[in-house]
């Protein structure tokens, strides 16, 4: 079992900047590719980013590249989620999730996932 927490959402003004942290727990955070997702009011839950067990690879959703960054420090069993010049419609909950293998822009390859952090950008 692999346990996520998220933090770091908020209430921001538009053009500003969050940074989200998704602490894991439970078995060798390395051995697991992690994905960020968000589910805004009314709307299904979609992919944002993802990055593989060395931070080598990632991967993120043309709506949000060169906007969000995502990374990760296996010491600190720690994924992030850095969200600059955010727009109200960035406003959702975001999930982070871990999967085996390589990341993934599906959520059913997901394994295991957090509670969710809310962010909220206001204009």
């Amino acid at each position: 079992q692999v346990q996520l927490v998220e933090s770091g959402g908020g209430l921001v003004q538009a053009g500003g900047s969050l940074r989200l942290s998704c602490a894991a727990s439970g078995r060798t955070f390395s051995n697991y590719a992690m994905g960020w997702f968000r589910q805004a009011p009314g709307k299904g839950r979609e992919f944002v980013a993802a990055i593989d067990w060395s931070g080598g690879r990632t991967h993120s959703v043309d709506s949000v590249k060169g906007q969000f960054t995502i990374s990760r420090d296996n010491a600190k069993n720690t994924v992030y989620l850095q969200m600059n010049s955010l727009k109200p419609e960035d406003t959702a909950v975001y999930y982070c999730a871990a999967k085996g293998g390589w990341g993934s822009p599906r959520q059913n390859e997901y394994d295991y996932w957090g509670q969710g952090t809310q962010v909220t950008v206001s204009s």
